[in-house]
């Protein structure tokens, strides 16, 4: 029997389930370490199935290019297969195309720990036949259903510190080291080994400079002045790092009306805890200049989450103003848009009229006091 280590129930696990049987393979894409084959293999509890690891060579070889007799005998009397990351198996796609079409009794489940690799591998020969899902560290809701609530704002300071991918939140005391492991083995070996990135050292700036600017808007020609290589480089590099679940864009929120500035975006961490290992910082709150650039880092992307989990199908943006005017997060759901400033004192906020009146948007503000109704979406 499968039993993960203080396992966190997920949000779409549910979904997951009831596609179980429904004729397509199940796909499950995510950034290593945040629980994809946790999540599989219990879904998978109590079931005879074939577990097969991308990261084996011997599994490797054997999945690339194999018949159709080939894989009979590979699957053998097996009703549920998992494909283990994926991406590391050389033109997979066609092989998990030949397993969904030929073998209709086999329920297919296939992980995989970046999108640049695997959407690309799996995109065509499985299109109409998956179903395909994002996992990402574990979200405050999670976390919150399984800690409860009091626990859970008790560690709130720790949450903006370290994160909250699994292993961080399993061994207490060891944060550190998890995510120096996690940096090192995941933000570079493997987005150098999948991707055409020659220059390490390059990428590493890049990231640095990143996690330095944290909730400020970020300027493709600033960067390229200083990390030393052109503007295209940089966007380049920045598209591959969303593609690997490390960082993730909001571009500001326009109508074209005057004097709003359409081109720029601002760049969040999907983890705060990978961000501060990338600054060497984990000194507490009370010594920190940027916790306010936390606080707004780990709520945007905590409703990233949600907005992905449940398909609300979000438009997410910032706003500002070439006279400075400015609004930290602005969502846009059916036609409706809301103006939100993200607060971690109490100050008092005034957002700016021609904001609300040219888009008859709502407003709110988001602090400590309230913040479980932005992050957690019914």
């Amino acid at each position: 029997m499968f039993v993960a280590k203080d396992m966190y129930t997920r949000i779409i696990e549910n979904d997951i389930r009831k596609k179980i049987n429904t004729g397509k393979a199940i796909v499950l894409i995510g950034a290593r370490q945040v629980g994809k084959t946790t999540l599989i293999k219990s879904l998978l509890e109590k079931k005879d199935f074939l577990f097969l690891d991308g990261d084996d060579p011997a599994t490797r070889s054997l999945m690339q290019n194999p018949t159709t007799e080939q894989i009979r005998s590979i699957i053998g009397n097996h009703k549920f297969v998992f494909l283990d990351e994926a991406q590391r198996i050389p033109g997979i796609g066609i092989t998990l195309k030949i397993i969904t079409d030929q073998f209709k009794q086999v329920q297919l489940f296939v992980s995989g720990s970046s999108s640049f690799d695997l959407g690309d591998a799996l995109n065509e020969p499985l299109t109409g036949r998956k179903w395909e899902y994002e996992l990402f560290p574990v979200s405050w809701e999670e976390y919150e259903n399984k800690i409860g609530r009091i626990k859970s704002e008790q560690q709130i300071e720790n949450r903006l510190l370290y994160g909250l991918y699994p292993d961080v939140l399993n061994y207490q005391g060891k944060e550190k080291t998890i995510l120096k492991n996690l940096v090192n083995s995941y933000l570079y070996r493997d987005i150098l080994a999948f991707s055409d990135i020659r220059k390490p050292e390059v990428l590493e700036k890049l990231l640095q400079a990143l996690a330095l600017q944290l909730g400020s808007e970020v300027n493709y020609n600033e960067l390229s002045q200083l990390i030393g290589i052109n503007k295209l480089t940089i966007q380049k590099y920045i598209e591959i790092l969303e593609k690997g679940y490390v960082i993730f864009r909001l571009n500001s929120f326009s109508r074209n009306i005057r004097n709003e500035i359409t081109q720029n975006r601002k760049i969040y961490f999907y983890d705060n805890g990978v961000r501060n290992m990338l600054i060497g910082n984990f000194n507490p709150l009370e010594l920190r200049m940027d916790k306010g650039a936390l606080w707004e880092n780990f709520l945007i992307a905590e409703r990233r989450k949600q907005n992905l989990y449940k398909e609300t199908f979000a438009k997410m943006h910032f706003w500002r103003t070439k006279q400075q005017q400015e609004i930290d997060y602005v969502e846009e759901i059916n036609g409706e848009i809301t103006g939100y400033e993200i607060k971690w004192s109490n100050k008092k906020v005034s957002f700016p009229k021609n904001f609300i009146q040219t888009y008859q948007a709502k407003t709110s503000v988001i602090s400590r006091e309230n913040f479980r109704e932005f992050i957690r979406i019914n």
